[in-house]
């Protein structure tokens, strides 16, 4: 259903052979209600959550004027404006570039800014960077990360996303880099991973480092208003506990899309639209908040073509590299080019955390992967699949928008509780062959407003995000 998964079940499937990981003996999960019909909720509000087990996630973001003044700066300065960010006041150099997706050579003017050290709350296996940026015509950013292992030693620099929001002829073609290791660590298209986690070897803490390019001698300048990263380290699971349903009965109004509509549609993005779930999840979630692509925008796309704006993000996600639209934050990034909204790439602990998003009016886009006969419902089995919570009923099973639906009336759907968080939390599994490859252990992507309401404000907060 997604191109997304398969470069990340292949880096799993290696990452579990090397650590000498064994099936369980019960692979399915258990496929009944969690609840009794009819139960009822218990009393708790979204923002006066039950305790909080450890997390094995930790998201740490640069959003502020106080964080950016902690950074290290070369040619960089406060944006004006409401919002707080930097951007290119003085370049400091200048970098020629080869595109190798458009074969153009060119020269840009830059300037960096690197942030201080994040030690991590839990020693990572895996960290994935997302950004909330705006790049006009003509400019662009890189973002690269660079950790220090639980042995003392450092990785390179690693480019985790080259990103521009536009294709003009002004600019580069956003893209990933393959080819990144040190033998230690490698980076597989938007997540840099520990190559032999068994070996409990360890990333004890980050920096990140933005560089923001434009045409020398250019008034225009990039502008980044949030730079973060996830780092987790997951234990090897083919099932994760089930959660009590808390915060339910409650369903938000997202716009429904299909993406299989689009089949044979613009096929030099990722194929055409069978393999567009992750810009399709991205686009419903963009106009739930009010935000859409407008009329001159869409312009491009052939008039005959229902739903045009799922046709525009499916362009505009693309990764030149990865040759896909399954990019995780390269839709994060993309939803932030809309007015006032930001994103960023985590993962969640359970649908507890989802069911608390969403009674704050948040939309939760989660990233999966199972056989047909691991969720009742859907009618297809995938190796990675992307799918928006929008809600859950009173028995606390989710009503998602599944985008892998034959039309827009479909897209609708209600799958499992226990079912649905087992496929989306687990880090493990067997595919139709039975072979061992990787789940995505929670993978979600979280966008909404740049000045959220108190109440998401605090749901966010106690999840780690600011």
């Amino acid at each position: 259903m997604t191109s997304s998964a398969p470069r990340r079940t292949v880096l799993a499937a290696a990452l579990a052979a090397a650590a000498g990981v064994a099936a369980p003996s019960a692979q399915a999960a258990d496929a009944s209600r969690s609840p009794a019909a009819g139960a009822a909720a218990p009393a708790r509000t979204p923002d006066a959550p039950a305790r909080r087990p450890k997390s094995l996630v930790d998201y740490h973001a640069w959003t502020t004027t106080a964080d950016w003044a902690r950074g290290r700066g070369r040619g960089t300065a406060p944006a004006p404006g409401a919002r707080p960010g930097i951007r290119l006041a003085h370049p400091t150099g200048t970098f020629d570039y080869r595109d190798p997706h458009t074969g153009r050579s060119a020269t840009w003017e830059y300037a960096t800014w690197t942030s201080p050290v994040h030690r991590l709350a839990v020693p990572a296996t895996e960290v994935v960077a997302s950004w909330s940026a705006h790049t006009p015509p003509g400019t662009w950013i890189a973002v690269e990360l660079r950790g220090t292992y639980t042995d003392g030693g450092r990785t390179p620099w690693y480019v985790m996303g080259r990103w521009t929001a536009g294709d003009g002829d002004a600019d580069i073609r956003r893209t990933s880099v393959d080819g990144q290791k040190d033998g230690k660590s490698s980076v597989s298209t938007d997540t840099f991973a520990i190559d032999t986690p068994a070996s409990g070897l360890r990333l004890t803490s980050y920096e990140l480092r933005v560089t923001l390019y434009r045409r020398p001698g250019g008034g225009v300048t990039p502008t980044v208003w949030r730079l973060g990263a996830m780092g987790s380290d997951l234990p090897d699971r083919f099932e994760v506990p089930a959660s009590t349903p808390g915060l339910v009965g409650r369903e938000l109004t997202v716009p429904r899309y299909s993406q299989e509509i689009h089949k044979g549609q613009y096929p030099e993005y990722d194929n055409g639209g069978e393999a567009w779930c992750s810009p399709t999840s991205s686009q419903m979630i963009i106009e739930y908040w009010g935000r859409r692509p407008t009329r001159q925008q869409l312009s491009w796309v052939n008039p005959d073509y229902a739903d045009p704006q799922v046709c525009h993000a499916a362009r505009y996600t693309f990764d030149y590299q990865y040759d896909g639209c399954g990019n995780w934050p390269f839709n994060a990034a993309y939803a932030a080019t809309y007015r006032d909204l930001q994103s960023l790439v985590t993962r969640l602990s359970s649908l507890t955390d989802a069911e608390r998003l969403i009674h704050a009016g948040i939309p939760v886009i989660t990233s999966q992967s199972f056989l047909k006969t691991e969720l009742d419902g859907a009618g297809y089995g995938t190796a990675g699949h992307l799918m928006t919570i929008v809600g859950f009923t009173k028995d606390g099973d989710v009503i998602a928008n599944d985008p892998a639906s034959p039309d827009d009336a479909a897209v609708r759907r209600v799958y499992r509780r226990r079912q649905f968080e087992n496929i989306w939390l687990r880090t493990k599994r067997k595919n139709a062959e039975g072979k061992v490859v990787g789940g995505s252990g929670g993978v979600c992507y979280l966008y909404f407003p740049a000045k959220p309401a108190p109440t998401q404000h605090r749901v966010l907060a106690d999840l780690g995000i600011r």
